[in-house]
């Protein structure tokens, strides 16, 4: 097993190295094959360890590779975990990512980065599998800003664009401020537990319950909620919860299948999978836990309702991203740890395939992304019509769909959980369904659906995306239809996890619902009769009604909530207040420093101050320097006059 996880991990990054550094030598064709083999050689691996520790009798792998540094006691190792929540993880990556490698070869065809693109994605997949597969912090750190790094390079691929490299600029520096609460907790860990690796943590984290700290003053914080605090405020950060998400829909501005890479499998992804990995921690804080079901439910909540107002097609899906990460995140917060994972699972299929679609869609419509130019595409696009279609039911929890079981496994976990905060996060996720529901179909009918309001030109020259672009729609349908109703009995209600999520019984949230649980056709069946599916398929009619029925209706609604409108469409000023406060305040304070530190003091002062003081000494001594003898000899006077006065008086 452990010769499977090296070709996993090095597969990606041996391609991207090959199509980074030789893509002139190997060509366009043989940069695009050895990365998608790459990929696939590492899912295919994937897979099986996956069966075999999943499914099989294989037990989990918990080794180190080699010593990377020791000091004062402390080893830091590379090594690998492979048990059921990291292999899940693994096998997720690498579909995804191949998936994404397959559509790259029709949306990129023409672009002339096209090389660089592809080492780029597969080295995104290495770093991502670095990520999940690690079996320490260190290594845990190295993969989370690796991924960083890679996402920086892809959102600015494009370079020569001012929004793009603006875009890019963001979301790097609004993932340090995330990851600077999260090195503080890896320090904190390293300071109290004198180790980095996990098992030694997990296994000391219980003794460390009641321990408080001094931050300041006289006031004690618990040890373990001020270390699940600032390893979350990382995953703020790599899975955009507010108010540190305004970088993820800014990021659509890199290609279309790095949208889909980012937002369905990698990036955003990573902070879920953190907080679920470091379970052991975070069930030792209420506190902790309270926060983070908090700032989830806001983030479900508030950023569903941005995307009711975009107009540009892939940032609709981005917005969705963010208010899905908050149910996850919902999720997390009152320990439904697997739930959350099984919603990461199922929301990655869907999300890619809708990305994927929006991609193919762009490339229909000769690169234009405003919805308001669209519509009717379903008759020249029937493939992604119907992709899309599958994706967005799945997406709204559409009965039967994968995002059928995710989802309401969330919603009733909330609604079962006692911990603080969980009333207002109950009602938060079940009035995002509605609003789910409303954006999701609204882009539906917009852009595949009703009149007709392309330009002639565009119209003459629509068709369906080759079938390199749609055979990954095809393929990512399949279990956003089927692995809702295969997993979510073993997910959810079995010991599928095994001993990597850790979730203390007072806290199994889920109990209740796997108590009630009678396989997966029968929760369909008592699922249409539910409040969330009554939610959802009003949110369906209303988007019907709004851009199909009566299309001025809308139009008409924004005027007569004109001041709820602008709030929306100003994105409730975060990124107004970033620019103003933290930008703004930043360049201010540059500007402080370089009149007065740099110009007044330093050239004013020391450079040219120092020049001058020398000039002027120079000029009084340069008058004592006559020349004339008489001058010199009345001096010699003068001082042996004060020489006989100091022996004469003794002064």
């Amino acid at each position: 097993m452990i010769n499977y996880a090296y070709i996993i991990v090095l597969a990606p990054l041996v391609a991207a190295i090959m199509a980074g550094l030789f893509g002139k030598k190997i060509g366009r064709t043989g940069s695009h094959w050895i990365t998608v083999l790459g990929v696939a050689i590492s899912f295919a691996l994937s897979l099986l360890v996956y069966m075999g520790i999943v499914w099989g009798d294989e037990e989990p792998l918990n080794t180190n590779l080699y010593t990377w540094l020791s000091s004062g006691g402390i080893n830091f190792h590379v090594g690998f975990l492979l048990d059921e929540l990291s292999t899940t993880m693994m096998v997720i990556v690498t579909f995804v990512s191949l998936m994404v490698h397959i559509y790259t070869i029709g949306y990129m065809q023409d672009d002339p980065g096209y090389q660089r693109f592809f080492s780029y994605i597969s080295l995104f997949t290495f770093s991502m599998l670095m990520l999940v597969m690690s079996n320490n912090f260190m290594q845990l750190f190295f993969g989370w800003e690796a991924v960083g790094l890679v996402s920086y390079l892809l959102i600015g691929f494009w370079f020569k664009k001012d929004t793009a490299i603006f875009a890019n600029l963001k979301a790097f520096l609004v993932n340090r401020v995330g990851d600077f609460g999260f090195l503080l907790g890896i320090a904190a860990v390293l300071m109290y537990f004198n180790s980095m690796d996990y098992a030694e943590v997990f296994q000391q984290a219980p003794a460390m319950a009641d321990r408080t700290i001094n931050i300041w003053a006289d006031k004690q914080w618990s040890l373990m909620t001020v270390i699940c605090i600032l390893l979350f405020i990382g995953a703020m950060g790599k899975s955009a919860q507010a108010p540190l998400h305004v970088w993820l829909p800014d990021s659509m501005e890199g290609p279309t299948p790095i949208s889909a890479l980012i937002h369905a499998a990698t990036m955003v992804t990573a902070g879920i999978f953190m907080v679920a990995r470091m379970s052991p921690l975070f069930e030792l804080s209420e506190t902790a836990l309270s926060f983070v079901l908090l700032i989830g439910a806001f983030t479900a909540f508030f950023m569903g309702l941005l995307g009711l107002v975009q107009t540009d097609i892939k940032r609709v899906v981005a917005y969705s991203t963010l208010s899905q990460l908050g149910y996850m995140t919902v999720a997390l917060g009152v320990s439904a740890y697997s739930a959350a994972i099984f919603h990461l699972g199922t929301h990655a299929f869907f999300k890619a395939l809708l990305f994927l679609a929006a991609g193919s869609v762009i490339i229909g419509m000769h690169h234009e992304q405003d919805m308001r130019k669209m519509g009717g595409l379903r008759k020249y696009m029937p493939i992604t019509w119907i992709t899309s279609l599958i994706g967005s039911l799945a997406l709204i929890g559409f009965p039967g769909l994968a995002g059928f079981f995710s989802k309401d496994a969330i919603i009733e976990a909330v609604h079962h959980s006692d911990r603080y905060g969980a009333d207002i996060a109950y009602w938060a996720v079940l009035s995002g369904v509605f609003i789910t529901a409303l954006y999701s179909f609204r882009l539906i009918f917009m852009v595949f659906h009703g009149k007709e309001r392309m330009d002639e030109h565009t119209r003459a020259h629509l068709k369906e995306s080759p079938s390199v672009v749609t055979m990954p729609l095809i393929l990512l349908a399949i279990p956003s239809v089927l692995v809702g109703a295969i997993f979510i009995e073993p997910m959810l209600f079995s010991d599928y996890f095994g001993s990597s999520i850790l979730v203390f019984p007072e806290n199994n949230s889920l109990k209740e619902m796997g108590e009630h649980f009678h396989g997966w056709f029968e929760m369909i069946k008592h699922g249409v009769t539910q409040l969330p599916f009554i939610l959802a398929m009003l949110g369906v009619v209303v988007a019907w009604v709004g851009y199909i029925g009566f299309p001025k209706a809308p139009g008409n609604l924004a005027s007569i909530l004109r001041p709820i409108h602008w709030v929306l469409t100003k994105k409730y000023g975060f990124d107004q207040f970033n620019q103003i406060f933290f930008a703004g305040g930043a360049r201010a304070l540059g500007s402080l420093f370089s009149n007065i530190g740099d110009r007044l003091m330093i050239d004013g002062m020391m450079v040219n101050g120092s020049a001058k003081f020398v000039g002027f000494i120079s000029g009084v001594i340069r008058h004592i320097q006559s020349g004339y003898l008489y001058h010199y000899a009345f001096a010699m006077i003068l001082g042996l006059l004060a020489l006989l006065g100091i022996f004469v008086h003794g002064f």
